[in-house]
């Protein structure tokens, strides 16, 4: 089976501010606003470089996605910087009317999401998050699964036309997708092959899929593991093909079982080519404070939770 080895160790977030520095230099229209966590969004290297371009509102989230609407007008690109939580309950209201509604280009970007943030708890975990912004016509969601595509994704979508959200992470995490691996936005990423059942996973979750699949190998069962990095636009096309082979799924994600990505796959499937599906994710409960790993354990997120519901998913196929 195809191997993918860690690279180092690095945290999500830091990709993202890596690109929005480079973006910066490379294009004047980029601007960056952030709700009083500019080190905690690794936007201090873009602040200081370009103070003209960078905004500061405090903690007023509400108003930073009304000023980012009104940016785009003058043809600007904004980038809002906060965490997953203040990034969308808390402005739901303000990303749905003026933002999504008015289709403006305004890329959405939140750190310290789901269960990984850790010690921060309930209250900062935010695993609901992704089933909000897909709701929204006209969002693009995307979640990326280590340094490199998180730094590949926020230059992809500063080209991008339209709303985007890009949700990623507080904690370092195996860094090993190539850094020259091209980003395609709404191009799933298959990551190994396999013919006996297919893993869908997407954000921090890949890695642990990806060792999953060689545990799985051990029991010469072979897993097909696909990168969703971008759950919506969904790879309608990639999901079918990898079902095709395998005749079973499971689908690996950091958030609520309601409104995420197995909800985005099992809804697909169950209209053109049922199969059996089993669901890697927080069963509908709120977090708690905690060790990342011990979280991932704990609710069931790690890569022997995972293994363990391959193997259901193909016991139901036969």
């Amino acid at each position: 089976m195809k191997t993918f080895d860690i690279i180092n160790y690095k945290d999500t977030r830091s990709g993202f501010g890596e690109a929005l520095y480079e973006l910066g230099k490379t294009n004047p229209k980029v601007v960056a606003l952030c709700a009083d966590l500019t080190g905690s969004l690794k936007m201090n290297a873009f602040a200081d470089a370009f103070p003209e371009r960078f905004f500061q509102v405090g903690i007023a989230e509400a108003n930073m996605m009304g000023m980012a609407a009104g940016l785009t007008v003058g043809g600007y690109i904004p980038f809002t910087g906060t965490f997953a939580n203040f990034s969308t309950a808390r402005v739901y209201d303000q990303i749905r009317q003026s933002i999504a509604y008015s289709q403006k280009n305004v890329k959405i970007c939140a750190s310290h999401s789901g269960l990984t943030l850790g010690e921060d708890g309930a209250t900062h975990q935010t695993l609901e998050d992704i089933g909000m912004m897909k709701m929204l016509p006209g969002m693009t969601v995307i979640n990326t699964c280590d340094f490199n595509q998180t730094k590949q994704a926020t230059k992809a979508i500063a080209e991008y036309e339209g709303p985007v959200y890009l949700r990623f992470g507080r904690p370092k995490v195996p860094n090993f997708i190539p850094e020259d691996l091209e980003f395609t936005i709404g191009k799933a990423l298959q990551l190994t092959e396999g013919s006996d059942v297919s893993i869908f996973a997407t954000g921090h979750m890949v890695w642990h899929a990806l060792e999953a699949s060689r545990m799985l190998d051990a029991m010469n069962i072979r897993a097909e593991v696909i990168d969703i990095h971008t759950i919506k636009p969904l790879d309608e096309a990639a999901v079918f093909a990898s079902v095709q082979k395998t005749g079973c799924a499971v689908v690996a994600e950091e958030h609520e079982i309601n409104g995420g990505l197995g909800e985005s796959i099992s809804r697909l499937l169950a209209g053109a080519y049922p199969v059996p599906v089993e669901f890697v994710a927080v069963m509908d409960e709120f977090g708690q404070s905690g060790k990342p790993e011990e979280l991932l354990k704990l609710y069931g997120l790690d890569a022997g939770h995972i293994a363990g519901a391959a193997r259901k998913a193909i016991g139901r196929k036969r």
